[in-house]
């Protein structure tokens, strides 16, 4: 969803799964807010690509759920508030101790009224400093 010249403004652009592609087809479509998509090209780098895979797969797959690996919390207040309708409260992903991953899903997302319904992630944040 990468803006070109002379097309809409997206502000949220496609993620690439930080081991490759998985074996087998995810449900979520994983985008990141556009001026974090350079934090998370350094997320391999950060934590470990194991570490980064772990969150893509769990969000990529179940991004409702409490995660196997690493901790996760729903926000409260005005930081957990749901982007519109159909948005999730922003879920606090802990992938190591130096780095988060704020997030909320849709499982209907469409770009336009009448365009296609699509499941999807949205990476809010990434924030590589300690708490």
């Amino acid at each position: 969803m990468k803006s070109d010249a002379g097309h809409a403004y997206h502000p949220l652009w496609v993620t690439a799964r930080p081991s490759g592609k998985p074996s087998s087809a995810p449900i979520y479509r994983v985008l990141v807010e556009r001026k974090f998509h350079r934090f998370w090209l350094e997320l391999p780098t950060r934590v470990g690509v194991e570490a980064a895979t772990q969150f893509w797969d769990h969000v990529a797959m179940t991004p409702g759920l409490v995660p196997a690996i690493n901790g996760s919390c729903i926000l409260r207040g005005a930081a957990g508030k749901p982007k519109g309708d159909g948005w999730s409260r922003t879920i606090h992903y802990e992938v190591s101790s130096m780095a988060r991953i704020n997030y909320q899903f849709h499982n209907a997302y469409r770009t336009t009224p009448d365009g296609v319904p699509h499941p999807i992630v949205a990476i809010l944040t990434i924030n590589y400093s300690s708490h």
